[in-house]
């Protein structure tokens, strides 16, 4: 049986491509320079691949940026907006593709970034595709046909992947009323069909489609639509192999879809739900059908050895249902969502051999691929029995560990009862209060938190790491940072403060590291936009908070300050969701554990004297279940999680909570029973659409709107902030109006962050303006 792959990590097993891309955007090095790194990562991927022994390698997995940005360019999915770097210009590929994924501000030229999203549910973000009424689609980027030859050239015939053509209409937005992006496919397939036909006559044997979709809820029409598409193409291409992968979740009700394409090869993800397999081997029409099964049984999400044996019931099924020549081995995913490789983590004092035991990276994970073909075979069974064997003692220690489990939180979560998830009165009574109890004035402005982290910053951290910077020495740095940053807000005008976060890592990684229940890695990077990568912390035992992790800073803070200092934490949910989870318990036990730390820290802060505190939880839409028959559990227990961490507080304290890259209407009344005093929300990329949800539902509590995109390094202008707020005020009551930016500061630079606030107080004064005149 064969062994494929579906994608491999983009970033470099060091970042490379972050630290290439984000030289060559500051200008520190040149385009051929930039195209000669992704270039050598992009071969020492494949080489890697072919070393472990992956027999269907595959290409255009790579991007600079994001792959769905990737096909939009590849046919022409340009908006107009862009045009004005493409016309009388060549060679601008790359400017043009950076420009839709962060914006311009140069030369005269000042053009906003396309909107971002999260990537179903994962905290990969990709940027939603443009689409207007009657659109023509032409090819205009040959980046695929360029790395099947780069591939060809190392003697690799690889498969091509391809973002599918009903899944790429589906991922982007209708920008004007009056069609269905869907009635665009005939006009899409002509460059699909071009681009295909290109590849088979260079010799491609295998192309990976990724239709993602068909694991959503699916209207009869969008069924249907993929029957077309699929059809078309098949009698366009008849001599190349079409393998469609399926992710994240069960196809359901589209199994029949699914299985009745007519391609060579279904991909299917057997770790998010292994019961679809015994859906599809019940289907007489695809056993009768020559059709391949490629069966995703190595977790493409999560760091976690595979268990072998569970592995190989499902391969033993689904051969002797098939037959060997008609099964296929590989992840369930691309690898694009694991750290690259174990390998590199060499620190016993960071991560313990007992624990690092029971992990596999992306590189790992292509081994383990490997060896259950091997497995599965009976011909090469005996030659590789020992890894069965090790790999069973891997998972029993896992298993029977006693680092995992702790008595005293297990017994806290179950004594939990329903008075812990409520505050102690409504909102409408804790606003009054915060009134007066604040005295913030009408529009009040903040940050999200986070202040820029620069070089010297991160230096710092390092050089504490390194033993080359005393604790004492470290401390009075970033109490030096603190300090400077409240002198400068304070000198602008913002009216609820921020510390900055200039001693913290990452949002999720830094509360990991004083949680128990958490183990950390050195080299466990994963993309999560563009040149961002973190560092997902793991969760492999219970989760409870030895000690206080914030108070020290804010209490610091809010000490060289008349302002009001806001607290800054991360939400459980978030913190869940963005951390290699256990996966030995349910996830909502995990989440409660990770509740309760948080608001042992929440009631510390107040204690200390933060008055205004924030849990940001971008994640919970993230969190979302694919199937909406799944929602409800899920949204239950989610909302539940915030609330607990929140509700042990009084009704003086502000609860502010906020949230990115999100799509709330399906899920507003859940966000709305969050009970948070104050939500802040990206909005800008949108033009405010995402306003509409709350507007709609008539949002009763107090709202943040981003005003601008921190994701792009242009500076929006005071008019443009005055047009946003000014559309803000049309769907939000006076009282409930917030002005913040849309995400933290932390990727930004000094220069346009001062920039940009100091054009978001300028634009809040003027709202205020018109505001008292009005009023008088």
């Amino acid at each position: 049986m064969l062994t494929h792959n579906l994608g491999y990590p983009r970033i470099g097993s060091k970042r490379e491509l972050k630290r290439a891309s984000e030289q060559f955007w500051a200008g520190k090095i040149s385009k051929d320079e930039l195209i000669r790194n992704a270039r050598q990562i992009r071969r020492q991927n494949w080489q890697t691949q072919a070393e472990a022994g992956i027999e269907l390698i595959p290409s255009n997995d790579f991007s600079f940026y994001d792959h769905v940005l990737d096909t939009a360019l590849l046919v022409g999915a340009i908006p107009d907006r862009y045009h004005a770097l493409i016309d009388g210009k060549s060679n601008r590929e790359l400017d043009i593709f950076f420009a839709m994924a962060r914006g311009v501000q140069k030369d005269g030229i000042d053009i906003k970034a396309m909107e971002m999203t999260k990537w179903f549910d994962t905290n990969y973000h990709y940027i939603v595709p443009e689409f207007v009424k009657n659109q023509r689609f032409q090819r205009y980027s040959d980046k695929i046909i360029v790395e099947f030859e780069d591939a060809k050239q190392m003697g690799i015939v690889t498969k091509p992947v391809l973002v599918g053509p009903v899944s790429f209409l589906l991922l982007g937005k209708e920008k004007e009323a009056g069609f269905s992006r869907i009635s665009l496919l005939d006009n899409l397939l002509t460059v699909y069909i071009e681009v295909l036909e290109d590849l088979a006559l260079r010799g491609a044997t295998w192309v990976q489609l990724d239709e993602p979709c068909l694991t959503l809820d699916l209207t009869e029409d969008e069924q249907i639509v993929f029957q077309q598409a699929y059809a078309k193409i098949r009698k366009a291409v008849p001599e190349l192999k079409l393998l469609v992968a399926t992710y994240f979740e069960c196809s359901g009700e589209n199994i029949h879809v699914s299985t009745t394409l007519p391609i060579d090869c279904l991909h299917v993800d057997l770790v998010r739900c292994p019961s679809q397999l015994g859906d599809i081997l019940e289907n007489t029409d695809f056993i009768k059908s020559d059709k391949i099964l490629s069966l995703g049984v190595v977790d493409g999400r999560n760091i976690w050895k595979n268990d072998y044996t569970k592995s190989l019931g499902l391969i033993q099924k689904a051969v002797d249902a098939l037959g060997e020549d008609r099964v296929m081995i590989a992840p369930s995913c691309s690898l694009l969502h694991s750290p690259c490789d174990l390998d590199l983590e060499k620190n016993e004092e960071v991560l313990s051999p007992e624990i690092k035991n029971w992990m596999a990276f992306a590189k790992q994970k292509l081994d383990e691929v490997v060896i259950l073909s091997k497995l599965a075979d009976p011909k090469t069974f005996k030659d590789f029995a020992r890894q069965l064997t090790d790999n069973h003692l891997a998972i029993e220690s896992r298993r029977s560990s006693k680092l995992i489990h702790k008595s005293e939180v297990k017994n806290r979560v179950s004594a939990i009862k329903e008075k812990d998830f409520d505050r102690e009165s409504t909102f409408s009574i804790r606003q009054e209060i915060q009134l007066e109890a604040l005295k913030l004035p009408l529009f009040p402005t903040t940050t999200i938190g986070s202040f820029p982290q620069t070089d010297e910053v991160r230096q710092l951290r390092a050089n504490l790491k390194k033993g080359e910077l005393s604790q004492a020495d470290y401390d009075a740095k970033i109490a030096e940072a603190i300090e400077k940053s409240i002198t400068w807000q304070e000198e602008i005008g913002i009216d609820v403060l921020v510390h900055g976060e200039f001693e913290r890592n990452d949002m999720v990684e830094y509360f990991g590291e004083q949680l128990s229940g958490y183990v950390f890695t050195q080299n466990g990077w994963v993309q999560s936009y563009g040149s961002r990568c973190v560092k997902p912390p793991v969760i492999y035992g219970d989760v409870e908070r030895p000690n206080p992790m914030t108070v020290k800073w804010s209490g610091y803070a809010q000490s060289k300050t008349d302002k009001l200092m806001k607290g800054m934490l991360t939400g459980p949910v978030t913190i869940l969701q963005w951390s290699f989870v256990r996966d030995d318990q349910p996830r909502q036990t995990t989440a409660y554990q990770i509740a309760l730390a948080i608001r042992d820290e929440v009631t510390d802060l107040e204690k200390a004297g933060i008055k205004v505190i924030q849990i940001d939880e971008p994640a919970i839409r993230e969190g979302l279940p694919l199937r909406k028959a799944d929602w409800a559990n899920y949204l239950d227990w989610a909302v539940k999680a915030f609330r607990l961490s929140a509700a042990g507080v009084r009704n003086e304290t502000q609860i502010h909570t906020h949230m990115c890259y999100s799509e709330f209407n399906d899920i507003i009344q859940h966000i709305a029973a969050m009970d948070a005093d104050v939500i802040t929300i990206e909005t800008s990329r949108s033009q405010m659409e995402l306003l509409d949800a709350f507007a709609d539902f008539k949002y009763p509590n107090e709202i943040g709107p981003g005003v601008y995109d921190i994701h792009s390094p242009r500076v929006p202008s005071i008019d443009e902030i005055v047009f946003l707020l000014e559309k803000a005020l049309n769907v939000i009551p006076a009282r409930n109006l917030w002005v913040n930016p849309d995400c933290g500061l932390k990727t930004r630079h000094w220069a346009e962050t001062e920039a940009a606030l100091k054009n978001m107080i300028a634009a809040t004064e003027k709202i205020r303006e018109a505001a008292n005149a009005e009023i008088i």
